[in-house]
């Protein structure tokens, strides 16, 4: 790719942003979706909210990704490929595995605390969108590809415009059916049956702190 490519206000740059939304929807519908699955699957059936809350935590996972592909680019666009070699270490099993375990521990003590509508959304969609931004780092060939192209732009700017592009075509998940019919599965089952939400809550952070150790053990 010559330094046309790279050029913002040329029909190459348009063609090749298009490319790389491309390249990040090819991630949303496979990859994203089998590694995104257990996270978000067992906090809302654990969080025991309806199939509307389960779907705005799904948006404010994708919310978490986009920025999170932003950043990538950008960082990419300074560091050159230095930053390849970052995402490529174990950087990303620490962080997947830290923000798991805390959310493991939220699901349950949030299901202690009183809070009022307002706080409760913006409580909820924080353990989404934090899971969105770390599951960003996990290596993978679109990832590389789109970190090298913003590399070798060596253009911060374009850099962040490249990662929020390739961010959009990630964030076109199936994740936005299969968790939201989670999420009312949980809720039709602890309707008929109260206690079980107690259960459920459990079971969903112990899954998330289970996964957490995982990533951690594995960057061990």
């Amino acid at each position: 790719m010559g330094p046309e490519f790279y050029g913002p206000d040329t029909p190459a740059a348009a063609v090749g942003l298009l490319s790389i939304w491309i390249l990040g929807l090819s991630v949303g519908l496979t990859a994203c979706t089998a590694t995104c699955l257990p996270f978000m699957g067992a906090l809302v059936v654990g969080d025991g909210q309806s199939a509307g809350t389960a779907f705005r935590q799904t948006g404010s996972f994708a919310l978490g990704k986009i920025l999170a592909y932003a950043v990538l680019g950008m960082a990419a666009g300074l560091l050159g490929e230095v930053l390849l070699d970052v995402v490529e270490s174990n950087l990303g099993h620490w962080l997947i595995g830290g923000v798991s375990i805390a959310t493991g521990l939220w699901l349950v003590l949030a299901g202690k605390v009183a809070m009022g509508c307002a706080t409760s959304r913006v409580m909820r969609g924080a353990p989404p969108f934090a899971l969105g931004f770390v599951l960003s780092f996990v290596p993978c060939a679109p990832l590389a590809a789109l970190l090298a192209a913003a590399a070798l732009g060596a253009d911060p700017i374009h850099g962040l415009a490249m990662g929020a592009v390739f961010g959009l075509g990630a964030a076109l998940t199936p994740l936005f059916i299969v968790v939201p019919l989670l999420g009312r599965l949980g809720r039709e089952m602890t309707a008929e049956r109260p206690g079980l939400l107690l259960m459920m809550r459990w079971l969903g952070a112990l899954i998330l702190i289970a996964l957490g150790l995982r990533r951690i053990l594995l960057a061990w």
